[in-house]
């Protein structure tokens, strides 16, 4: 079990980490990692957080969905719903999103 000071440092450096890597993705378009890198970085930040709730902190990107301040990217109205993968990686996790598909098209 890791200690509750290595844990707040672990938690601000991830915070960190993860908002360094959100300003490439959305800001500058030019992501460094991959997604996987960055849901497992995530997940590593939420699992510690949950275990050492006394560093909870609104303005963690745990709390916060992605950001679309890049200004250049188009956004339109689709005509059907565009379902999200999340974060899948594994044949299980496709095929609930593929069931979950052709239920939401009929």
């Amino acid at each position: 079990m890791i200690s509750r000071d290595k844990a707040g440092e672990q938690i601000e450096k991830l915070r960190a980490e993860i908002n360094r890597h959100n300003y490439a993705y959305y800001v500058l378009s030019k992501p460094e990692i991959s997604d996987f890198e960055f849901d497992m970085m995530m997940n590593d930040l939420i699992e510690l957080e949950s275990l050492f709730p006394e560093f909870y902190d609104a303005s963690s990107p745990s709390q916060r969905v992605g950001d679309d301040t890049n200004r250049e990217f188009r956004q339109v109205e689709h005509k059907y719903p565009v379902m999200s993968l999340g974060n899948t990686y594994s044949e299980h996790e496709i095929a609930d999103f593929d069931n979950r598909t052709r239920k939401a098209i009929g």
